[in-house]
């Protein structure tokens, strides 16, 4: 009798692994051979100087080498990571307002669908729309400099792009208003989550809204806001579409806007797969790197919640 249910169990079992091929081939396919394949051709000389294709020729780790000794790695990795930061810090304050006040039966919020829809649409925009909407607004000649002008406050055009901070600044908030919707969405999902059971019982123990917020909304809001801050993580640091489009390419002022995406969209454009590959890596050991950290700094190790 119990072998014919584990007979059974096993061909019941079959069938999920049957669904799983599809992602798995997608995966080998679209993801593993691609990555196996970036690392392979880092470790060689592959380029083209004028119509001569050089290589490719097994050089090791040359062309990383040449890369950290550049200094221009860093120098993008950190100009990355501030945009990210600066875009990143209010739209994960502003989520957590807004979820917190949507999630609240207390408030009594009229038309909750409405403003949940436009607070998400700015993500449903291509960023490369929003970048060109974005530039012609805050041109030499645009709207906001009209404005501005024409009030008396600025006695001539300020050039938001040829600011370091400026241009980074508006970067780094057309970053926060695209994806502060998709972020309210999902800490709404995990505020809605939570057992009321457990807020009833703070307030009966004399528990004010803030005290309830930080002792058991931010505590249980963990494993949302660790894959929110890991995504964002991720995201930002593959920021290319918003910067490229602003600053035509060039990263300016002096290189300031100059992401590891679009430093590494120049070697791919020049057809220099050798060091792409070997800035792929490095990216895909940078990402890592900060995303372990990002686990110790959120109380998990080895996927487990301390």
């Amino acid at each position: 009798m119990s072998n014919s249910k584990n007979n059974a169990v096993i061909k019941y079992n079959r069938w999920g692994y049957i669904f799983l091929i599809p992602f798995a081939t997608a995966y080998i396919i679209f993801q593993m051979i691609p990555l196996i394949t970036t690392i392979y051709n880092s470790f060689f000389e592959n380029y083209r100087d004028g119509l001569t294709i050089i290589g490719p020729n097994f050089i090791g780790l040359e062309n990383y080498k040449t890369l950290l000794e550049s200094g221009k790695l860093l120098t993008y990795a950190k100009n990355t990571l501030i945009m990210w930061v600066m875009g990143f810090v209010p739209q994960i304050v502003f989520s957590l307002l807004l979820a917190a006040w949507f999630s609240d039966p207390a408030l009594r919020l009229k038309g909750q669908r409405f403003f949940k829809t436009v607070i998400y649409l700015p993500n449903l925009i291509m960023a490369s729309a929003f970048s060109m909407l974005f530039f012609t607004l805050f041109s030499n000649v645009g709207p906001i400099n009209s404005i501005l002008v024409g009030t008396g406050i600025l006695k001539e055009s300020y050039q938001f792009f040829n600011h370091v901070w400026s241009t980074r600044a508006l970067i780094a908030f057309m970053n926060f208003v695209m994806w502060f919707g998709n972020t309210t969405i999902l800490l709404l999902a995990g505020m809605l989550g939570i057992d009321t059971s457990l807020y009833e019982a703070a307030e009966v123990d004399g528990a004010n809204a803030t005290q309830i917020f930080y002792r058991i909304t931010l505590p249980l809001l963990k494993p949302i806001l660790l894959y929110v801050m890991i995504t964002s993580l991720i995201g930002g640091l593959q920021m290319f579409d918003v910067p490229q489009i602003l600053t035509s390419g060039s990263g300016d002022p002096v290189g300031s806007s100059m992401t590891l995406i679009m430093y590494l969209n120049m070697h791919l454009y020049s057809k220099n797969y050798g060091l792409g590959g070997a800035l792929s890596v490095l990216l895909f050991i940078i990402t890592g790197i900060l995303s372990l950290i990002i686990f110790k700094a959120m109380g998990y190790e080895k996927g487990v919640k301390k």
